[in-house]
């Protein structure tokens, strides 16, 4: 985390960075409803659509495009969600500039990681705290520690992707006349 922040506040241009979290983001978010190697039968196109339009403020018409082609893959529809996500962020970036844009992009995941690092410190002392009963049911508490610890790592990198995601990509941006 120290390091991916301090890489973070050295950088010039996040952009790259904070597409690559918005296009892992909404690519699990599709994955939720259109899961990988499934028939088109197992899809919920009606949830997706309602889960982009709600969580992203996104209108993709996925289901239309899926009934219009004849052989539309669930990668089709991951690529498809990524570049209506990507055109709704280069107008937010057409309206204010990027120069005004990054740092507030770097502002917000930089306060993402803060919040979520301390609360997953706070984590992980209360786990340190009450790892020891692990031992009563059998189980080695170093192991466990690891494994919970590990857990919680990983929710802490994916709350804080989500978050920012979230964020850049329903912020209301608007321009002096506009104002």
């Amino acid at each position: 985390i120290y390091s991916q922040r301090n890489e973070l506040l050295e950088t010039s241009d996040i952009s790259p960075t904070i597409s690559a979290i918005r296009s892992d983001v909404l690519a699990g978010t599709v994955r939720e409803l259109v899961p990988p190697d499934s028939v088109e039968e197992q899809w919920d196109l009606d949830g997706l659509e309602k889960t982009l339009r709600e969580e992203w403020q996104l209108e993709v018409p996925v289901k239309a495009e899926v009934h219009k082609s004849e052989s539309v893959t669930d990668e089709d529809i991951v690529e498809m969600v990524v570049a209506a996500a990507d055109r709704a962020f280069a107008d937010k970036l057409a309206i204010v500039g990027g120069e005004q844009f990054t740092p507030f992009m770097r502002l917000v995941l930089l306060q993402s990681i803060d919040t979520h690092w301390r609360e997953h410190l706070a984590a992980l002392d209360y786990l340190r705290q009450g790892i020891h009963l692990r031992g009563y049911a059998q189980k080695n508490p170093k192991q466990e520690y690891k494994r919970e610890a590990f857990e919680l790592f990983e929710g802490l990198l994916q709350t804080v992707r989500s978050e920012v995601s979230k964020l850049l990509l329903t912020v209301e941006v608007r321009s002096e006349e506009q104002i």
